[in-house]
């Protein structure tokens, strides 16, 4: 709102300065005209000047004016037939009262309109029609300006909207990441209040942990690599209590990556389908391997575990809550990062799964490598 704010005042700024250019640039430039005008017609006198330069100071001060009173009634935004019936009676109006006020000019110089074969009642319908003339010129210019200024804002706040689009979109992949990780936590939680009520106190205080990150996550793009996987520590626990000596993990992670950006729940989700898809279904369980490296491209992070890549359809992987977050997963950082992200699930050596996610870290230097 701040920067809203900020960047139309400084919109408004620079409107008002080029509308004191163009008011300037245009009457003197007019007025220069009519002199030289004036000069190759009948040739020019220090009378015509002056009428010139008095008639034309009277307009640039009707057309200021007219624009306060523009601004002032909002025509500015009014449709082309409410508009044209208001300017055209301004218009003529305005044009009246310049040629009532020109009248003085013309007494006060020595110009003999007599000379000219010109009555004062025909030079006052000429004055009128030539007011009438310059401020359609000036209205035309004036609101086609401004139609312009407002098809350029329409853009923007296109642009800002498809903006607004896109950080929507990324609240509500995260609002559906969120439930169905408490619903997994929570299944672990129950199998242990039975059996041992002292570990079942201290998984709650890991539970809460984990409930306290998810919420205060959801209002962030991104959160530091070391937060999550403290928090895939506490879930983990959790898991363990269900799968005890069955769920084994390996940490493989460079130092260098643990301050660098993520998006909050990715690793999680990642290791819950691993959990899932790699130790629930296996008799014997199996081992769960975090890898995180930085290379030119950002932080590549895999999460290793037995089994096979399941083919769509396959296993229920289309409509299960695993299924969900990956697909989640893989769409916000796309959102977040753009292109240079992506999320691949693909089989590894040795009868294993890996899902492997490219995150782009914008300025982050390497003692090897320097990021791009």
């Amino acid at each position: 709102m701040l920067i809203s704010m900020i960047c139309s005042a400084a919109s408004t700024s620079r409107q008002q300065k080029l509308y004191v250019l163009a008011q300037t640039v245009g009457w003197v430039g007019f007025t220069f005209i009519n002199i030289g005008l004036s000069q190759l017609h009948r040739g020019i006198t220090l009378s015509t000047v002056c009428i010139f330069v008095g008639s034309n100071a009277i307009g640039w001060l009707l057309s200021h004016l007219y624009r306060c009173w523009i601004h002032r009634r909002g025509w500015k935004h009014l449709g082309w037939p409410a508009l044209l019936p208001r300017v055209t009676a301004a218009v003529f109006l305005l044009a009246v009262l310049w040629a009532l006020l020109d009248r003085p000019l013309y007494l006060v110089s020595d110009l003999d309109l007599k000379e000219l074969r010109v009555t004062p009642a025909v030079q006052f319908v000429f004055s009128v029609f030539n007011g009438v003339w310059i401020l359609l010129l000036w209205s035309l210019l004036y609101f086609g300006y401004n139609i312009a200024d407002r098809y350029r804002r329409s853009e923007l706040e296109r642009a800002q909207l498809a903006a607004a689009v896109k950080e929507a979109e990324l609240r509500a992949l995260k609002s559906q990441v969120n439930p169905h990780f408490i619903f997994n936590a929570l299944n672990s939680l129950r199998a242990l209040i039975g059996e041992d009520p002292l570990r079942a106190r201290q998984a709650v205080t890991q539970l809460a942990n984990l409930l306290r990150y998810s919420l205060q996550s959801g209002q962030l793009e991104t959160v530091p690599f070391e937060e999550e996987l403290r928090i895939v520590n506490d879930y983990l626990a959790l898991e363990q209590v269900r799968h005890e000596e069955r769920l084994r993990l390996r940490l493989d992670v460079e130092p260098d990556t643990l301050q660098l950006a993520v998006p909050p729940m990715l690793l999680q989700t990642l290791v819950e389908n691993a959990v899932k898809y790699g130790i629930t279904r296996r008799p014997d369980g199996g081992e769960i391997a975090i890898i995180a490296r930085l290379d030119r491209q950002g932080l590549l992070l895999q999460v290793v575990n037995p089994g096979e890549v399941p083919l769509p359809g396959e296993n229920g992987q289309e409509t299960d809550s695993t299924g969900v977050g990956l697909r989640n997963a893989a769409e916000r950082l796309r959102l977040l990062c753009g292109e240079g992200a992506g999320l691949e699930l693909r089989a590894g050596a040795g009868g294993t799964v890996v899902a492997e996610a490219r995150i782009p870290q914008p300025g982050v230097r390497t003692p090897a490598f320097a990021a791009v």
